[in-house]
């Protein structure tokens, strides 16, 4: 498998334990992370990277019974889970993804892959400044020859944790591309961390009723229910490094 999205997915969430398994519309929230994520046109496959640890267990028996390729490793260290993940399949590009993010959009990917093997960057993201997207559809793409240099030599435990600065962080290194949206939406909070992030996913997927949509539905949804957002506008978003 060339090009590959990798999610990073387990159990013990400090402010929703077990979120990644909980029920979203009738299915686990992981199922709806990776239908999704594979409807990407650009990618070869999607392999689940969890951790080690006996409560990650259940979702490695839940990736077996879905057939979803999975890997385990460490839980702190998540880029050398990423790297030894993408080794053990011989990817050689990387799309990360977190299984926090039940409305990651397929087709925001696909750009994003095309922008990458264009052969002009190293790293292509709509995560670092400035963001503009809603937070939830979160992505990054970068090779695995930049994964491996992040590997090799980034002594950061804080940022080993986060995967991706060790790329961000040396533009002397690595060429970067941020991908952005035509409007600034990053104030709007997609993704799932908390009881009201869940309260607020569950909210539009029942009324939606599938997860074959377009992120652009469910901004069209919320133009037609303003109150939504409030379920976790007060959710302190946890700051990366």
């Amino acid at each position: 498998m060339k090009t590959v999205a990798i999610i990073q997915a387990r159990m013990g969430s400090t402010r929703l334990p077990g979120k990644i398994l909980n029920d979203l519309g009738g299915r686990p929230m992981l199922s709806h992370v990776v239908e999704r994520t594979s409807r990407a046109k650009h990618l070869d496959g999607v392999v689940v990277a969890t951790t080690l640890l006996g409560p990650d267990d259940v979702v490695a028996e839940y990736c077996r019974r879905s057939k979803i390729p999975c890997f385990r490793g460490e839980e702190a260290d998540v880029l050398d889970r990423y790297y030894q993940t993408a080794k053990f399949f011989g990817i050689k590009t990387i799309a990360r993804i977190t299984a926090d993010c039940p409305f990651i959009e397929p087709v925001i990917v696909d750009k994003m892959l095309e922008i990458f093997q264009s052969d002009l960057y190293d790293y292509v993201s709509n995560t670092i400044a400035p963001r503009t997207f809603p937070r939830g559809l979160d992505a990054e793409v970068f090779s695995f020859s930049a994964l491996e240099k992040a590997w090799k030599n980034d002594k950061n435990p804080a940022w080993r944790e986060h995967v991706t600065p060790f790329l961000y962080h040396h533009p002397e290194l690595f060429k970067a591309f941020v991908f952005k949206n035509d409007q600034d939406l990053s104030d709007m909070r997609w993704t799932v961390d908390t009881a009201e992030d869940f309260e607020f996913a569950k909210k539009l997927y029942a009324a939606i009723g599938h997860n074959r949509f377009l992120w652009t539905d469910i901004l069209r949804l919320l133009q037609k229910n303003p109150d939504w957002p409030r379920i976790n506008q007060n959710v302190e978003q946890k700051r990366a490094v």
